[in-house]
């Protein structure tokens, strides 16, 4: 039997992924800049033991779905090719925040799931080679590998889709607001959503737009830019879902908590307060701001009717092993 535990950041695109030229691969149509989220969390348990007949997967202390169990499997089996092995693993992983609601829980997920799996089955992966192997789990998986700010490119090949790092974590105090107007499964999950945007009338003039983003978010991480990159981040976000609200079918993740945390946010910004939302596959609002301003729109957003609660995350580390086993 061999263990190994990981924990990883859940991380939020300023330019998003959405869409895929392989969805076998999870080639995304576009590349994409997130940072990852300290204080939004997955640790994740593998074991591979020669005694079990199947995977045993448990998230969040109770027996996965059916569809999600396969998954979990399909990547073990990425794993276990590699290293040249037949046993199956028990996997035990829990989030530090609701997962299934837009928040890039599978993003988290699927990179300690990785990190894990790949050190219990005695693989010694370099950073490049883990975030090409967590993006066949989850495409933006690969972004929770690296620290801090990071990029994950478009390619047309699986060795070339790989994610790096722009800047590490301490490289600009800024903050993420995590407001939770929803806690339970989103209906459509973005697995679904990705493989319906080319149904969208507009997801052509989306991916212009994202590609004519990329350099702009890009400088304006590397400059400290932050006018630049919350205004890039919101109108990107709103484009996102304006694809997927014409898609066919249509899919609105919205809910009336979650604009009116946009509409908040506007208001904040007139008023003087430098604040902007990106909004992943979910009804949840991220509200992008500096640190100097964290604790003062934190307590703004608690004000506001229908918001459960809010996560506050500064750029977070890269996934890492821990000792600290769940099982």
């Amino acid at each position: 039997m061999s263990k190994a535990t990981a924990i990883s950041c859940a991380n939020i695109a300023f330019v998003k992924y959405w869409g895929r030229k392989s969805d076998a691969l999870r080639l995304p149509l576009n590349s994409s800049i997130s940072m990852n989220l300290d204080h939004a969390t997955t640790i994740t348990t593998v074991m591979f033991d020669p005694a079990l007949n199947a995977d045993q997967v448990t998230i969040e202390e109770t027996e996965t779905t059916e569809k999600a169990a396969r998954r979990v499997s399909a990547h073990l089996d990425r794993i276990r090719a590699l290293a040249n092995i037949q046993m199956r693993a028990q996997v035990v992983s829990r989030n530090s925040f609701p997962m299934g609601a837009g928040i890039a829980s599978s993003a988290s997920a699927f990179a300690a799931l990785t990190v894990a799996g790949c050190a219990a089955a005695g693989l010694r992966l370099d950073e490049r080679a883990l975030t090409i192997l967590a993006r066949q789990g989850s495409g933006s998986a690969c972004r929770s590998i690296p620290a801090g700010f990071v990029e994950w490119h478009t390619a047309d090949t699986s060795e070339a889709a790989y994610a790096e790092q722009i800047a590490p974590p301490d490289h600009w105090d800024i903050c993420d607001l995590i407001a939770i107007a929803q806690t339970e499964h989103k209906k459509v999950d973005s697995t679904k959503g990705n493989e319906l945007v080319h149904t969208s009338p507009f997801a052509q003039a989306r991916l212009i737009e994202a590609e004519r983003a990329l350099p702009v978010i890009r400088r304006a991480i590397l400059e400290r830019d932050f006018a630049t990159l919350g205004e890039e981040t919101e109108q990107e976000a709103i484009r996102m879902h304006a694809v997927a609200m014409t898609s066919r079918p249509g899919i609105l993740y919205w809910s009336p908590v979650t604009v009116r945390i946009m509409q908040a946010v506007r208001d904040w910004r007139e008023s003087g307060i430098p604040a902007y939302f990106t909004i992943d596959a979910g009804a949840n609002v991220h509200v992008l701001c500096q640190g100097t301003d964290a604790a003062t729109l934190q307590a703004e957003l608690r004000t506001l009717p229908g918001v459960l609660s809010v996560i506050a995350n500064r750029p977070g580390p890269g996934s890492q092993l821990s000792e600290n086993h769940i099982f």
